[in-house]
């Protein structure tokens, strides 16, 4: 039972994909949250996995077939709808066959990432379609003196490491310097979304791809800084962090330190079992920040984040942890 006595309903949820597109449902008119567009899937029961639920509800509505052992864990997403409350354990399979069609007479059909709207699904999706097109690695910078030294380290990094997501996280720098870094690393790293850090003004004035806020300038926010389109991460430390940026609508956060960093090797990390309880009570995409390094990827995605967040395993030198 759920706080206040409402049943939780368990429901696995399969993101497809074929060909760089998911298949996507629309839900019948007479169910709840009816007309609006889902990913496949259905109530777990109480003798299966969510894998050998999602298998068999894929097969009964869509006709697609999965091999459980194929399917991956993207997020987990606690929804209370007031009628009633739902967990979407959603999982991904990069292999699948069979000819889609609506089994039940439901439209089904396959869309892009940038074709996935928020408004077009129930509410509870939105973290979701937030998880698809985020990467699995949030790159952050560490902090440097100079603008010059910034932007080559940026770019070396990006080189060497290949991150699609890069946060430009350097508070010694002064506006003007930090503007320089941000034209300069647009210029020569087209390929790579870059965040602004505490800076949301910026994202109106260059072709960034969002911002990210440390705790201090969030927790005084009642709603986004940027407009939807634009990524919009928090740094959170604990579950009341966490809820509160979900409440002002950020797309992601990092949640940590998990580990002991090089920064702070005297400073006791929360640990895996803590961050697994974390992100999979949260309704946004996290990421495990503090102590990792692509080696424990998957361990972050089996505790329930979205990947991985950190500076030294992409920055050559460091001098200063992200917070």
């Amino acid at each position: 039972m759920a706080d206040g006595g409402k049943d939780i309903v368990h429901v696995a949820v399969g993101v497809i994909w074929r060909g760089g597109r998911l298949l996507i449902a629309r839900r019948p008119e007479r169910s709840h949250q009816g007309g609006l567009l889902e990913f496949p899937g259905g109530k777990v029961e109480p003798d299966e996995s969510v894998q050998q639920a999602l298998a068999r509800e894929l097969l009964e509505e869509t006709a697609v077939t999965v091999m459980p052992e194929h399917l991956q864990p993207l997020i987990g997403i606690r929804h209370d709808y007031g009628d009633k409350e739902v967990f979407l354990d959603v999982w991904q399979a990069l292999e699948s066959a069979g000819d889609p069609h609506g089994v039940e007479g439901q439209p089904v059909f396959w869309l892009t990432p940038d074709e996935l709207r928020a408004s077009d699904f129930p509410a509870a999706n939105r973290p979701i379609i937030s998880a698809i097109r985020l990467p699995r690695q949030l790159a952050i910078t560490g902090d440097v003196a100079g603008y010059g030294e910034a932007i080559d380290r940026c770019v070396l990094g990006v080189e060497r490491q290949g991150p699609s997501l890069v946060m430009l996280r350097l508070p010694s720098l002064s506006l003007e310097a930090y503007t320089e870094v941000v034209e300069r690393c647009l210029q020569r790293l087209p390929a790579v979304e870059l965040l602004v850090h505490d800076r949301p003004e910026l994202v109106g004035e260059f072709p960034v791809a969002g911002v990210h806020l440390s705790w201090r300038r969030a927790a005084v926010l009642s709603g986004r800084p940027v407009p939807e389109g634009h990524w919009f991460g928090v740094s959170c430390h604990n579950r009341d962090e966490l809820a509160h940026a979900a409440a002002i609508g950020a797309d992601y956060a990092t949640l940590g330190p998990v580990l002991p960093t090089r920064s702070h090797p005297d400073a006791e990390g929360m640990g895996w079992e803590r961050f697994a309880e974390l992100a999979n009570h949260a309704v946004l995409p996290v990421y495990a920040l503090g102590g990792t390094a692509p080696e424990l990827l998957d361990r972050a995605i089996k505790s329930g984040g979205q990947g991985i967040a950190g500076i030294s395993w992409w920055w050559s030198t460091q001098s200063t942890e992200a917070t």
